[in-house]
C-alpha cells in the first residue's frame, strides 16, 4: 500500500533547493503539496493586496511546475489547523512536512497545527530553507542571541551550512481537488501598484542569474548608488520563490571584493530573522524598551505629504513615489525616508512600517521591522541615535549626485538646473520659470526645517535617555 504525507507550503514557493519537499518525497511514496490561504494573511494586520497578488501568481506557476512532474498542489482557504488535519485523513498521511520560519505568527500558527496533529496522532516535522544559516544556533559564546550585527556575520560566516538541493524529476501525489487559486479580486482586496515587479519562482531564477553575471561584480562600490539598480532579489526571497541557501552559494563560488560584500548583505537578511526568533515582542514595541517612551508627533499633513512624495525634499520624494509605483525602494532611500518620518517629522515609526507593508513586495516582518528601528535608533545597533539623523539634502548629493534617481521619480524637477536639484526652493524666481517648476504650484517647498526639526529631535530622544547621555553638543 502506497504510503502518503503532506508537504505544507508556506513561505517556500519553489521547487528548487527545497529541504522540506525532498524530506517528504525520501519519506513516501506519493507527497500532496497544500498551501492554506489563511484570511489572517492577506486581511490582518500586514494586509497587502499586491503581495498578496504576487503569493498568488507564484501559487499559479508552482501549481503549474508540480503539474509538470506529475504531482499536486492544493490550495484550500481557512485556518491552517483544520485544513492540514481534514486533508491528512483525507489521504491517509501520517506526517506533515513544512519549512520553519521566524515570525511569531508563524510559529504560534506551528503551534496551533502540530497541536490539532498530534491530537489525531500525527506529526508535523519543520524543516529548514527560509534562512541561509540555522539562526536559531548562531549564538555567542555563553548561548546567548546577538543584538549587534558585526559579531553575528563574523559567527554566522562560520556556521555550518546544509548542502543545496536541485529540482525532483518526479513527484506522485494522491487525487484529491486541487482547489482554485483566486484572483485579488475575488478575496476582495484592491491593487496600489503600477509598475510591481514580476512575480514566480521563473523570474526570480532569471533575475538571480542576471544579477550574478553583471551587477553583483560592482556590488561593494556602487550599492549605494540610488540610481543603479540593485539585486532586486528581496520579493523573491519573501516568498521564497527564490532560496536564500542557493543565492548565498551562488555568491561564494564567486571571487573577488563584491560578491563578499554582497553575502555580508545577505547576512542581514538572516540577523533581522534570529533578532525577532529571539525577541517576539519586536513586532509591537522598541527593543530598546526605554525609547517606548518616546513622544510621537500627530501630524496628518505631514504624514500625506510623506505618504504622497510632497515633502518637498527630492530625494524622500523620489523614494516614495518609486515605493508606490514598484512595491520596491532602495535600501538607501528606505533609511533616508524613515529617518525623514521619525526625525523629521516626529512621526512613531511603527505608522511608517506598516504604510512599508502595506505597499512593499519584499514586506517581510522581520527585515522590515528591524531596518526600521534601525532607522529610528531605537533596534538592535549601539549607535546613538543623534549619528542617525539622515539629512535629505546631503544623502542626496552624496547617493545621487547626476540626479538620475530624483529626476526619474519626480518629473516636475526634470528641467530643474542640477546645482539646484539638491534644494529647489533656493531658485530664483527667473530659474523657477525657465526650470518650469515654481515651487509651491508646480513642486512644494520643504515642509519642514531640516536643521530645526533635528535638534528637536536630540531633545525628544535625549528625554528618553539615561542622565548620563547629554547626546551631541547642541
Amino acid at each position: 500500500m502506497a504510503t502518503t504525507t503532506i508537504l505544507w507550503l508556506r513561505r517556500d514557493l519553489r521547487i528548487h533547493d527545497h529541504p522540506a519537499l525532498a524530506a517528504a518525497l525520501a519519506g513516501a511514496d506519493q507527497v500532496l503539496a497544500v498551501f492554506v490561504l489563511d484570511p489572517a494573511v492577506y486581511t490582518g494586520r500586514w494586509a497587502s493586496a499586491d503581495r498578496t497578488e504576487a503569493l498568488l501568481v507564484t501559487l499559479r506557476e508552482l501549481r503549474g511546475a508540480y503539474e509538470a512532474r506529475g504531482g499536486t498542489l492544493a490550495v484550500r482557504t481557512g485556518d491552517a489547523e483544520e485544513v492540514l488535519v481534514g486533508l491528512a485523513k483525507e489521504v491517509g498521511a501520517a506526517e506533515v512536512h513544512a519549512t520553519t520560519d521566524a515570525s511569531p505568527f508563524a510559529l504560534a500558527r506551528d503551534k496551533r497545527v502540530a497541536a490539532a496533529l498530534d491530537g489525531e496522532g500525527l506529526g508535523l516535522t519543520r524543516h529548514p530553507g527560509m534562512f541561509c544559516a540555522d539562526i536559531s544556533k548562531v549564538k555567542t559564546q555563553d548561548g546567548r542571541p546577538y543584538a549587534v550585527f558585526t559579531p553575528f556575520w563574523r559567527n554566522w560566516e562560520q556556521a555550518p551550512r546544509r548542502d543545496v538541493l536541485g529540482s525532483p524529476d518526479r513527484i506522485s501525489s494522491p487525487v484529491v481537488e486541487q482547489g482554485e487559486i483566486p484572483t485579488v479580486e475575488a478575496l476582495g482586496l484592491q491593487r496600489l501598484l503600477t509598475q510591481p515587479l514580476p512575480a514566480g519562482e521563473t523570474a526570480a531564477r532569471a533575475r538571480m542569474e542576471e544579477w550574478l553575471s553583471d551587477g553583483v561584480h560592482l556590488y561593494k562600490d556602487l550599492h549605494n548608488d540610488v540610481a543603479l539598480s540593485t539585486s532586486r532579489l528581496s520579493p523573491y526571497l519573501h516568498l521564497g520563490s527564490l532560496s536564500a541557501r542557493e543565492l548565498e552559494q551562488r555568491v561564494m563560488e564567486l571571487s573577488g571584493e563584491h560578491p563578499a560584500a554582497y553575502r555580508r548583505q545577505v547576512a542581514w537578511r538572516d540577523f533581522y530573522g534570529h533578532v525577532l526568533l529571539y525577541s517576539p515582542t519586536n513586532t509591537r514595541t522598541a527593543y530598546q524598551p526605554r525609547f517606548d517612551a518616546l513622544e510621537w508627533s500627530d501630524d496628518p499633513e505631514g504624514w500625506k505629504a510623506w505618504c504622497e512624495g510632497t515633502t518637498g525634499y527630492p530625494m524622500v520624494d523620489a523614494g516614495m513615489r518609486e515605493l508606490a509605483a514598484t512595491g520596491f525602494m532602495h535600501n538607501r532611500t528606505r533609511m533616508v525616508v524613515a529617518s525623514f518620518l521619525t526625525k523629521n517629522l516626529h512621526i512613531d515609526y511603527r505608522e511608517g512600517e506598516a504604510w512599508f507593508m502595506k505597499l512593499l513586495l519584499d514586506g517581510d516582518t522581520s527585515q522590515n521591522n528591524g531596518n526600521w528601528q534601525w532607522t529610528a535608533s531605537l533596534g538592535v545597533d549601539p549607535a546613538p541615535y543623534f549619528k542617525r539623523i539622515f539629512n535629505p539634502v546631503l544623502q542626496q548629493k552624496k547617493f545621487d549626485p547626476d540626479g538620475i534617481y530624483v529626476r526619474r521619480w519626480v518629473p516636475e524637477l526634470k528641467d530643474v538646473p542640477l546645482k539646484r536639484l539638491f534644494e529647489p526652493w533656493t531658485m530664483s524666481e527667473a530659474e523657477q520659470e525657465a526650470a518650469g517648476c515654481v515651487i509651491d504650484r508646480d513642486y512644494p517647498g520643504p515642509i519642514v526645517d531640516h536643521k530645526l526639526e533635528r535638534l528637536r529631535a536630540i531633545d525628544l530622544y535625549r528625554a528618553t535617555a539615561p542622565a548620563t547621555d547629554t547626546g551631541p553638543p547642541s
